[in-house]
């Protein structure tokens, strides 16, 4: 009888748990549906901030890319793309021992008429990154693996702007 009203208690238990978790709210993040139908990208087709951007505009399904500016409804067009390495940290012999790495980037989406529907926009991502003489390689692959993070981040939150932007249909 005792084996029994555990039993039971467990399967409660596991219940509640499931209907408190179904009822916070959570859920996967899906793909960003973007406010128009085409767009065209003021990036090389070579680029992989372009290609990546490319791959989650697609994963949409619902916008097309054009490779002509004058046939898409809004044009991304890049400002300005840098990244940056500067010297945050020396040890006592004077030698670096941490550097910051920056990637900005500034963009603004306007349609083919010159119409801003988002005025340029920068985002500034930044990454610390300890160096070692005695592990140059390593740390330069690893500087490569940072800059590819932060490139992954940068396109998130440009397609978080994107679906904001109001339209005047």
């Amino acid at each position: 009888m005792q084996v029994f009203h555990f039993k039971r208690l467990q399967w409660l238990v596991a219940i509640m748990s499931l209907m408190l978790l179904s009822a916070c709210g959570f859920a996967l993040r899906g793909p960003v549906a973007l406010p128009f139908k085409s767009i065209y990208i003021g990036l090389p087709e070579a680029s992989s901030l372009g290609g990546e951007l490319r791959r989650q505009i697609r994963a949409n399904g619902q916008t097309q890319i054009m490779a002509n500016a004058k046939d898409a409804r809004v044009i991304l067009e890049v400002l300005n793309e840098t990244r940056d390495k500067q010297i945050l940290s020396l040890n006592s012999q004077g030698r670096v021992r941490e550097y910051n790495l920056i990637y900005n980037f500034r963009f603004r989406v306007r349609d083919n008429t010159g119409k801003e529907y988002m005025e340029p926009a920068e985002i500034q991502l930044k990454r610390n990154i300890s160096f070692n003489e005695a592990q140059v390689l390593a740390k330069e692959a690893e500087e490569v693996l940072l800059y590819r993070d932060m490139q992954s981040d940068l396109v998130q939150q440009i397609m978080r702007r994107l679906a904001v932007i109001k339209m005047d249909d």
